[in-house]
């Protein structure tokens, strides 16, 4: 059971005194656009180094990256839209904090993924045999990456969340549109921020995972377009069930 004592208020300096460091200025230099400023921060709070709960401010921010405001201004409003920063309901000046991950968000978050790589599952299904056999056989390999990952002693974490990540986005990429691929790659990070926080509790067994990828890959093989879109879906949708359940047990991060 997680405590419900609430902690103090803490500041995006207070949580990370690293992440921005001062003079970052070749991460995001005086002047960068604002898509630039997003990408740092987008990646800051998917790898957990502003973790879940922190206080965002302007001026700290501004400070650390060496930009002015502006940039960061218009980075956080796309960041608060899509969901990985939210605003304090009921302040008169809207509190910026890192979204927590939570059950219902994970819920929500990993079957919208599971609905777009389920489309992107039937476009391949559908492609003409040689394109789609030379993609099962890039598929194959992946799969099998990932299943060396979880056996190896101790499981390398890294190696194994990349082989996923490659084999999904294969399937994404090899015959989606520009908006498809827009949408994937402002959500699926979303979801990355799950799997790196809570993956040494869900790589115990990874055989499940194994067998639901060899469902998605024969139905792409054999050009089965609605099951390839069914397998993904299913996919995701016990991925979300894993992850509910370890958050259960390790608690809910950033939600107080």
């Amino acid at each position: 059971m997680t405590s419900t004592r609430k902690p103090p208020a803490r500041s995006l300096l207070d949580v990370d005194a690293t992440a921005l460091p001062p003079g970052s200025a070749a991460d995001a230099p005086h002047g960068s656009r604002p898509e630039q400023v997003y990408v740092r921060l987008r990646d800051l709070i998917v790898q957990g180094l502003l973790a879940p709960g922190s206080r965002i401010v302007e001026t700290e921010i501004a400070t650390r990256l060496g930009v002015s405001r502006t940039p960061v201004r218009e980075a956080l409003q796309r960041l608060q839209q899509e969901g990985y920063v939210m605003g304090s309901p009921g302040a008169q000046q809207s509190r910026l904090t890192v979204a927590p991950l939570t059950r219902d968000d994970v819920y929500e978050l990993l079957n919208i993924v599971g609905a777009l790589e389920g489309i992107g599952a039937r476009g391949v299904a559908s492609l003409p045999n040689p394109d789609r056999r030379a993609l099962v056989r890039d598929l194959r390999g992946l799969n099998a990456e990932f299943q060396r990952a979880g056996k190896a002693t101790p499981i390398d974490h890294g190696s194994l969340y990349d082989a996923d990540q490659r084999l999904h986005r294969r399937i994404v990429e090899a015959c989606a549109g520009p908006r498809l691929l827009a949408l994937h790659d402002a959500v699926k990070p979303q979801a990355e921020r799950y799997i790196r926080m809570y993956i040494s509790m869900l790589t115990g067994d990874i055989r499940t995972s194994v067998y639901e990828h060899d469902i998605i890959i024969a139905a792409i093989d054999e050009g089965r377009a609605d099951d390839a879109e069914l397998a993904v879906q299913v996919n995701w949708r016990h991925a979300a069930d894993r992850l509910s359940k370890v958050i259960a047990v390790a608690g809910e991060r950033g939600s107080w």
